[in-house]
């Protein structure tokens, strides 16, 4: 089952956060995931605050995504990420096919 890495985040540093979005994207890759929204526009329709910028990234399993947050080629991004950008970071489980 498809499981989702779903974040909201706010840029600190233009640098660093180029820098980050480069590494963890190749880490993603190798791990099997893939961008499904990647700070395209967002339109708050219900509730608050209005949203910053959003990534999801669908992995193949939740075990998957977890490997690769766990990663040695994640932890590099994750030293970066600390100057690049703030985030909030869900892992979700989707559904399984019908």
């Amino acid at each position: 089952m498809s499981a989702y890495a779903i974040s909201e985040v706010e840029m600190r540093d233009a640098t660093d956060f180029e820098s980050y979005r480069s590494i963890a994207a190749k880490a993603i890759a190798k791990y099997g995931g893939r961008y499904l929204v990647r700070g395209g526009a967002a339109t708050l329709i219900e509730g608050g605050p209005p949203p910053k910028t959003i990534i999801v990234v669908e992995f193949p399993t939740m075990e998957r995504l977890r490997e690769w947050y766990a990663s040695p080629e994640y932890a590099e991004a994750l030293r970066v990420r600390q100057a690049a950008l703030d985030r909030r970071l869900v892992f979700v489980e989707g559904v399984a096919p019908v």
